[in-house]
């Protein structure tokens, strides 16, 4: 039996409608904090629990005869929090003799700033815990940079504009990274393994490039202060430091091809 936790939410829908395609219906069971917004999944054959971060006895009754699950990491991300509910989770899957643990960490959780000391904390739990586990540290989802929002947005301006220096990211899409996390799920080899699950590099000269290629218009990269990037100072800070510099194949492979790159967020935006 595969539990996933988090179906409501993006990642773990995903993950659901991938696992459907390679296990029965009645060998998965999806958990969500109100199992009435999971409701279609039922008329399909998969179990909906009831189960919430900040209620021990619901996670134990939803990991109830799991082999394996998917703990997607909590959308709270108030310091301390995600921790705390983490924990719950990893206690209730121990006390439910689940058997393995799969958990959507972050990028560089054990070396990065301050605001991944949550999965940081997670990771230590699991090693703690004596669960077999695996460890899926998710780089940041290119959704958020490449959407039709953005897209649109430079076509009518003719013109993207960042303050991160030039310097590349390795972000991947949330479906990539779901379909990554259902290959673990259903896989053999990934015992106490940890992943580090990036795209393609890609830089906003790159972005502003396909753009233009795609829509048939003139769209530049303009690079701008730090201090006029506004709410997204945060994330120009950390790529202009090369937080996402680094490559790695790890995604690809648990795909079985190329992850999906910016061209494609592109496409799929104009259209």
């Amino acid at each position: 039996m595969i539990v996933v936790t988090g179906v409501t939410g993006n990642l773990g829908r995903v993950v659901v409608e991938d696992l459907l395609t390679r296990v029965p219906a009645d060998q998965l069971a999806a958990v969500a904090r109100t199992p009435e917004k999971a409701a279609d999944l039922t008329g399909r054959g998969v179990d909906v629990r009831a189960g919430d971060y900040d209620d021990p006895a619901s996670l134990e009754a939803a990991f109830a005869g799991a082999d394996v699950v998917l703990l997607v990491s909590s959308p709270d991300v108030t310091p301390g929090t995600r921790a705390r509910q983490h924990g719950n989770a990893i206690t209730a899957a121990k006390a439910a003799g689940v058997g393995r643990i799969v958990y959507t960490s972050a990028i560089k959780a054990d070396s990065g700033p301050g605001f991944l000391t949550d999965h940081a904390a997670t990771e230590q739990l699991l090693r703690e815990s004596g669960l077999t586990s695996t460890v899926l540290r998710n780089s940041f989802y290119s959704d958020f940079f490449v959407n039709s929002g953005v897209v649109k947005a430079a076509v009518e301006a003719g013109e993207v504009v960042s303050a991160d220096g030039g310097k590349a990211l390795n972000t991947a899409t949330i479906r990539d990274f779901g379909l990554a996390a259902s290959a673990v799920l259903t896989g053999s080899d990934h015992d106490d393994a940890c992943h580090e699950l990036r795209g393609p590099l890609w830089t906003y000269d790159d972005l502003a490039a396909v753009i233009a290629e795609e829509s048939g218009t003139t769209v530049v990269h303009r690079e701008i202060p730090l201090a006029e990037a506004g709410e997204g100072a945060f994330i120009a800070q950390l790529v202009s430091d090369g937080f996402f510099a680094e490559p790695s194949d790890a995604l690809e492979r648990l795909l079985g091809r190329p992850a999906t790159g910016i061209r494609e967020l592109v496409r799929a935006a104009l259209a």
